[in-house]
């Protein structure tokens, strides 16, 4: 889906999104397709704009070899541009790379995949997910589902536990270690979202009359799904005057199987 997508860009219906989709030589293929486009060639500044907001661009100022020499050590590739009728210049093109979590942006999280965003949380971590700023989560969560859990070290790939399944479900996992225990950060890209359009033909009106109040109830049926609640069930596995917020904390339900942990035996030095 996103191959066909990539293959029907053009400099036209380039926005700040999805030019993170394209690479080097297709932005100056497009720059150089404008020249045959007068009203492209008349907006070229507009599309420089919106492509800069993933490249970093700049106007070769001094055309000798040494100068070109040194922006190609640098990544950049040289491209000519014709910036307006009478003037052509060159130009040096590199894609801004993401290497840090301050590199991630709305427009560019959705463009990345997770085994990258892993890569870029492993390279800046320390604290664990929680020491990310809330604005660089939010980004994150834009484009990934997130879970993490902490557990003791030697029981994070117990069979049949919770980092088993998660990989099996096809999460990528960043492990952060925390002393004697673990954070496990599972990482898996959202689905693509599809417009839904709603043809008006397709909806059908009521009036008053379709309505008739005393048949509204007879109409519901209530489903008890609820399920009771044995306050004592986990007694086993938890010392509440040890295990505190700190040194377990789980963004999601884990089973007692998974965490099968007996108060006597976690040390005090565990924590």
């Amino acid at each position: 889906m996103k191959d066909n997508k990539k293959k029907s860009l053009t400099l036209k219906t380039l926005t700040k999104s999805n030019v993170w989709e394209t690479d080097v030589t297709e932005i100056l293929n497009m720059l150089k397709q404008a020249e045959k486009d007068a009203d492209m060639s008349e907006n070229i500044r507009h599309y420089i704009t919106v492509i800069k907001g993933a490249y970093d661009m700049e106007e070769v100022v001094i055309d000798n070899p040494r100068v070109i020499q040194k922006y190609e050590e640098r990544g950049y590739v040289i491209g000519e541009i014709r910036t307006s009728e009478n003037t052509r210049s060159k130009w040096a093109l590199k894609k801004r790379p993401i290497m840090r979590v301050n590199d991630l942006t709305y427009e560019n999280i959705t463009h990345i995949s997770a085994e990258k965003l892993v890569e870029v949380l492993e390279r800046n971590f320390g604290g664990g997910w929680e020491s990310l700023s809330q604005s660089i989560q939010d980004i994150i969560q834009k484009g990934f589902d997130i879970s993490t859990t902490t557990l003791p070290s030697d029981r994070l790939h117990r069979p049949g536990g919770t980092y088993e399944k998660k990989v099996n479900d096809g999460y990528c996992v960043l492990e952060v270690p925390k002393g004697t225990w673990t954070e496990a950060i599972f990482v898996k890209a959202k689905p693509e979202e599809e417009e839904v359009v709603m043809k008006t033909e397709d909806v059908k009106k009521y009036s008053d009359d379709d309505f008739d109040d005393e048949d509204d109830d007879e109409d519901v049926e209530v489903k008890d799904d609820y399920k009771s609640y044995d306050e004592n069930e986990d007694d086993e596995y938890f010392d509440e005057e040890k295990l505190t917020e700190e040194s377990y904390r789980t963004t999601f339900d884990e089973s007692s199987e998974d965490l099968d942990l007996e108060a006597g035996n976690i040390a005090e030095d565990d924590y």
